[in-house]
Parts: C-alpha cells; structure tokens; sequence
C-alpha cells in the first residue's frame, strides 16, 4: 500500500491510498465504511458528439467522482473492492454509482479516522511491495542505480566504465563485477533497462556467476539511456509486473512454510476450528487465508479476531497454486509460535 497523501486535523480529513495487492483491497474492505466519502476514478456514459438531435450511442469514459458511501464489498474471485452509494462531486450527482477499485489505481478516503484504521494504513504502507525494487540503467560505460520509494525513484549510485568497444573486453567485465558486488548488498527484484544489448550480457553473466540473483532479475527493452531509461521502465508499467511477482513469491512461501510444517509435526494449524483454537490461546503468529474462503462468516470473524491481536493476515488469490493449496485445507491455516494441544 502507498499512501500518496495525509491532510487530518483532528484525525478527520482526507487519505490518498494506492493498493498494491489483494491484501491492501482487503484493508480497505475494513477501512471503508458507510456515511465515507470516497473518490475514485471510475467509467461513465456520456453522450458522443454528433451533430444529430439524438447520439447514436453512448461513450464510457473515464472521470472522477466522489460517492457517499453505503456499501463496502470485497470481491476476491475478480480482485476488486467495489464501493456502493451516491455520487456527491461529479457528473449525475444524486445518482447511484458502485466504484470497481483495483490494484494500482489511488482513491481518496475522507472520514474520521479511528487510531486503529491509522495503524492498519502503517502496516500497509510498511510491507509496500515497491519499496524492495531496484532499477539499474545499463548502457556502455555506465550503470545508473535506483530504489524505488513511495515518492518516486531514488538515485542510489552511479558506476562507470569503458565501453567494451573503445577500451577492451576488460573494462566492461569490471564494471559487471562492480554491479555484482553491489547487487549482492540487496534484497528484492531488480531490473535491468536501457537499450542496445548489454543488459541481456550482464544478464548472462550473472546468470553464470550469481544463479540465485539472477532469478531476482527482469530485463526490460528501453529507447532512453541513463535516468531516463528508469522513468521510461517505470511509464511503461515494469513495477506492477514486478509487485505482481513479488507477491506470488511471498504466497508461495507462505504456502511452502505451512506444508513443510505439516509434514515435520511443527507448530502449524488449518482448518477453521483448529486456527480458532490457535487464536484463542494466543499462539497464531501469522494467518494464511485463501481469497475464496472471505465470503465464510466464520473464517471472516477469525481474521477480525486475529488482526485485533495484531496478528499478521496473508490473503492468497485462489488464481495460483499456493491459494488452491490452502484452499484444500479449509481455506485457511495459521503458523504458530508454539504447538497447542
């Protein structure tokens, strides 16, 4: 989650949110409530220009509204919250309008904001999936190093070297190095942009010299060099390929860590009975749920017990493997801080 924007007094006002993934529609589906007003830009008919007394059709385009919320609906199979009630700021004010909200498009929330609404906006912000990417421009003599952070790319390093052509084979294969030993600081996805053909080179070589960082890597096709090689990845929409990556990766560890547990006789729960227990003594250290099972009442209620011990909730998509594994074991397990008898 990004939050892009904060203006409270009195912990009343405005909040600009950017969900990144399913587990941040699924924040939202709690922080949202009735009587919100929310802004979104969403499709809405007009009329298109003609010159008869009568439009042929109707053409939807995009505008932004804002709505008095009465309704709040998480929907995990389509990976959307849609937001019900009636449009305030816009065209057809005093209508009713459902806002779609996905993954990577921001809305405003304005509300009185309770302390622990704050705190779940904190949580969110932290595990933000873009703040673990690195993009690298690469062209001959010159890498140009970037993190990614929530107010946009932050130049890092830059790394020089002799073009391959004008200085030897050699002066090019010590910059990689360069690149290899910095690389090897950091944790997270990497990208690698620029044009012509030496990212795809410094790919193989590290897929030679470093197997596990290379699997960290995407190569992307740029025409601009330098910086702009960086905000030309990012325009042409490498951080949500990379996020969505990331967070396959996450569920399958997560998914991985439950059977593993499983099959040794750890600390481990599934099925909603059994995790309940696990909460009720206190010992559910994270919860794994698969995005199918948030329609179940009871599972919903053991998610809301267990967030308000600030026990952490993984949501899987049922779109992947890991969330149809936890699927097969009642939709939702539990990693434990210790066995409960």
């Amino acid at each position: 989650m990004k939050a892009t924007f904060c203006d409270l007094k009195r912990n009343t006002g405005e909040i600009k949110l950017l969900p990144e993934s399913i587990d941040d529609l699924w924040h939202l589906s709690h922080m949202i409530e009735p009587m919100d007003l929310v802004y979104a830009t969403t499709l809405r008919s007009v009329e298109a220009a003609s010159d008869k007394i009568r439009p042929d059709k109707l053409e939807k385009r995009p505008v932004r509204l804002g709505i008095d919320v009465d309704r709040v609906e998480f929907v995990p199979e389509s990976r959307r919250l849609r937001v019900s009630g009636i449009i305030r700021d816009g065209p057809d004010t005093g209508l009713h309008h459902s806002l779609n909200l996905e993954t990577g498009y921001e809305i405003s929330v304005i509300r009185r904001w309770r302390r622990t609404d704050l705190d779940r906006i904190e949580r969110a912000v932290k595990a933000s999936l873009y703040d673990a990417i690195h993009i690298i421009a690469l062209e001959e003599g010159e890498a140009e190093i970037c993190r990614v952070r929530q107010y946009g790319p932050e130049r890092i390093t830059t790394m020089t070297g002799g073009s391959g052509k004008t200085r030897g084979e050699n002066s090019r294969h010590a910059l990689f190095e360069s690149l290899l030993t910095f690389l090897t600081q950091v944790t997270g996805p990497i990208v690698i942009a620029g044009p012509g053909f030496i990212k795809e080179e410094f790919a193989y070589y590290l897929k030679n010299n470093n197997i596990d960082l290379f699997k960290r890597v995407l190569v992307v096709d740029t025409q601009r060099s330098g910086y702009g090689a960086i905000q030309q990845a990012i325009g042409d929409g490498v951080l949500e390929r990379v996020a969505e990556d990331l967070q396959l990766s996450f569920e399958v560890k997560a998914a991985d860590e439950i059977f593993k547990r499983i099959g040794r006789d750890d600390p481990v729960a599934y099925g909603a009975d059994e995790v309940g227990r696990a909460i009720s003594f206190g010992a559910a250290e994270e919860l794994i749920v698969a995005d199918s099972a948030l329609r179940n009442p009871q599972i919903s209620a053991l998610m809301e017990e267990a967030e308000s011990m600030n026990t952490k909730v993984l949501v899987l998509s049922t779109e992947f493997e890991p969330g149809k594994r936890i699927e097969g074991l009642g939709g939702i397990a539990a990693l434990l801080r210790y066995k409960i008898g």
